[in-house]
């Protein structure tokens, strides 16, 4: 596969994980913003902020309405959920002939709704607004997976995603895990850790497996360990990894060559981890270490397949 593609590919994927990611966070903030106290709120934010890797942090913003408005619409921060759909559909443009025409009608049906939309539109009920934003980039998952042969391109959507999907779990629940206390004291603080896991679309499968006995050491394994939910890190990083051994595959490298073997690293720092293990020695630390493995796979990943130089290329 041309390294444009697999590069087009592999950012479509990412920037709607990133706004879809957005959405969640907005949604869920809004809604229990409903019943904090205004110091809780403004702790809140600067959570989501934080959260987000967001420029805003920076800018002073105090105001709801004006934080909504920057992080949903706002396109000179290139960090809003509009310049994250909007950079998505143009490196889907650029390879529109490797798509089906199912996925770049959703893409570009998502991008003019939330293009056509402004922050006075939805002000005074903003969850439709963010709800179909979710949905929009589910639906293009299931399409995606549905009407694309799942060969080279598709594999480096599924890497992009997987990666960006991993890499927001873990700064969230790092954000969350330092700010929230080591105990759940009170309802105020039940509902807090109540929202951590359904900005991660995780309350529900979180108490099949445990029940309503939410605990900060149980949520974190959840969200770190578990291997059957598809936004922890465990899961994502089962995924990435398989989808570079089917790249590495076609592309006709070595299994063991460095992209594939950083992966399996990562693999295993999730397979030997034990909870108990990790909150003992710092879930910071842990974290901290699972997000610069990511980061070197991303490298790897243009290394081996996006930059590499003509003469490896004539070598292989």
């Amino acid at each position: 596969m041309l390294s444009r593609v697999a590069d087009n590919m592999y950012w479509v994927a990412r920037y709607l994980e990133r706004a879809e990611h957005s959405a969640r966070l907005l949604e869920v903030n809004l809604n229990q913003n409903l019943e904090r106290s205004p110091a809780t709120i403004s702790v809140s934010w600067d959570e989501i902020l934080d959260a987000m890797h967001s420029p805003l942090a920076n800018t002073g913003l105090t105001s709801v309405y004006e934080i909504t408005r920057a992080l949903a619409f706002e396109m000179k921060y290139h960090a809003s959920i509009v310049a994250y759909i909007e950079a998505a559909r143009e490196n889907a443009r650029q390879v529109r002939e490797q798509l089906s025409s199912e996925m770049w009608e959703q893409l570009n049906q998502l991008y003019l709704y939330a293009k056509q939309t402004s922050i006075d539109d939805i002000w005074h009920e903003p969850m439709p607004f963010f709800r179909n934003i979710r949905e929009g980039s589910h639906l293009f998952q299931g399409i995606t997976d549905s009407t694309m042969s799942h060969g080279e391109g598709w594999q480096f959507i599924q890497v992009g995603r997987y990666i960006e999907r991993a890499g927001l779990t873990a700064q969230w629940l790092n954000v969350k895990m330092a700010s929230l206390n080591e105990h759940i004291a009170s309802a105020e603080d039940f509902q807090e850790w109540v929202g951590m896991l359904k900005c991660c679309t995780a309350f529900e499968a979180y108490c099949k497996v445990y029940t309503t006995d939410v605990r900060p050491s149980r949520v974190a394994e959840f969200l770190l360990l578990n291997r059957e939910f598809p936004r922890s890190i465990g899961f994502c990083i089962d995924q990435i990894q398989q989808a570079l051994m089917e790249i590495s595959e076609s592309a006709g490298l070595q299994k063991n060559s460095r992209v594939n073997r950083l992966a399996g690293k990562a693999r295993a720092t999730v397979d030997f981890g034990q909870i108990d293990e990790i909150m003992a020695d710092g879930l910071a630390s842990f974290l901290n270490g699972i997000q610069e493995q990511f980061l070197q796979i991303h490298g790897a990943i243009y290394q081996t397949y996006i930059t590499y130089s003509i003469e490896s290329a004539l070598a292989s």
